[in-house]
């Protein structure tokens, strides 16, 4: 399947025309490797590097969807390589020099 087709199905850009500037823009990586052209094929065990607007995510594809299904279909078909937990205190507000925390 297409690199763009695939990115659009996997719900991870909006539109086709999202993933193929995503694609032109040469930071999409499959097996270590740079995609040039937005026709370039995915298959089931390539593993694939996006930078996304929440951040750089690594996946493996474990099949290929047959539609732009919903987001819960969508997600059965990769696994994320790279998941990390969130961190409780990045989303902290800093608090006024010599209050304490309780």
């Amino acid at each position: 399947m297409r690199i763009d087709k695939l990115l659009w199905f996997l719900r991870l850009t909006p539109t086709r025309s999202a993933a193929q500037a995503l694609v032109d823009q040469g930071h999409i990586r499959i097996n270590g490797r740079r995609v040039v052209r937005s026709a370039q094929p995915a298959v089931v065990g390539d593993v694939l590097v996006l930078p996304l607007p929440r951040g750089v995510i690594v996946i493996e594809l474990i099949a290929l969807p047959n539609r732009r299904g919903p987001a819960s279909e969508a997600q059965s078909c990769y696994r994320a390589l790279d998941e990390r937990e969130a961190n409780p205190i990045a989303g902290a507000k800093p608090t006024p020099e010599g209050t304490q925390l309780s």
